[in-house]
């Protein structure tokens, strides 16, 4: 597996000055947010780009055209960072999955890869079933992938390592962030450094290297210090005794 850091964890920086501490770290390569985000500094600098997050309705609209631009910056897949919380109410979701697997493959088609990564409200529950939607968005879908995150995914209440060891073949990209849940936050839970929260990192980079995951990418929400936030992330990564390094 390889390391990166999701550039929304720096976002308060100017763009120019991002990659930068991602690579001082250690890191092997980011994920940028946006195709406006591309920045030649990151290769100046040997970082990799496992994949670039890419609204859904810029997707939809050229997916040509996005698959053409991100290749430009050394990768063939694009996720979508989120839809509307609505697309996965029971009603809606069967839709939803259809939807993104015909869009995955217009991607396929232009020559890309196209992921999913969920946040909390995917495991939600569905009347009558003991399926999250999350869940039967796998099942309903052969094209489209997926980019786990393993901190809302816990925060929601699911087991990410079960995911993983489920779902693997379908997930060649988890964003590693860890959360402490909270019953009473907006989300369930609140981000917080590696190592600090509830989620089980050290089984889910297990898991990962078990599933052949190609790329984990760190991601902290609400980092108050970005720069020391990622410095600490690769040092705990360094640290962690996983059989998975």
């Amino acid at each position: 597996m390889q390391y990166a850091t999701q550039l929304y964890t720096l976002r308060s920086l100017p763009l120019t000055e991002r990659c930068r501490p991602v690579a001082d770290a250690g890191f092997e390569g980011v994920e940028p947010v946006g195709l406006s985000e591309r920045s030649t500094d990151c290769a100046a600098l040997g970082l990799g780009v496992p994949a670039v997050h890419v609204g859904v309705g810029v997707i939809d609209a050229d997916p040509g055209g996005v698959v053409e631009q991100v290749q430009a910056v050394g990768t063939d897949t694009v996720v979508v960072p989120i839809v509307d919380e609505a697309a996965f109410a029971p009603t809606a979701v069967e839709g939803t999955a259809a939807r993104l697997d015909a869009l995955a493959g217009r991607v396929e088609a232009a020559g890309g890869r196209l992921l999913y990564h969920n946040h909390e409200f995917e495991f939600g529950s569905i009347e009558e079933s003991e399926e999250t939607p999350f869940e039967r968005v796998v099942a309903a879908t052969t094209r489209l992938g997926f980019e786990l995150d393993v901190g809302w995914a816990t925060a929601a209440g699911a087991d990410p390592v079960s995911l993983l060891e489920r779902f693997g073949a379908r997930i060649p990209l988890v964003h590693l962030k860890d959360v402490r849940v909270e019953s009473d936050a907006p989300r369930g839970g609140v981000p917080v450094d590696l190592g600090a929260g509830d989620v089980d990192l050290a089984g889910v980079l297990a898991a990962a290297a078990e599933a052949d995951v190609e790329w984990v990418v760190f991601e902290h929400d609400d980092p108050a210090e970005p720069v020391r936030t990622v410095r600490e992330a690769a040092v705990w990564l360094e640290r962690e005794p996983s059989e998975a390094r």
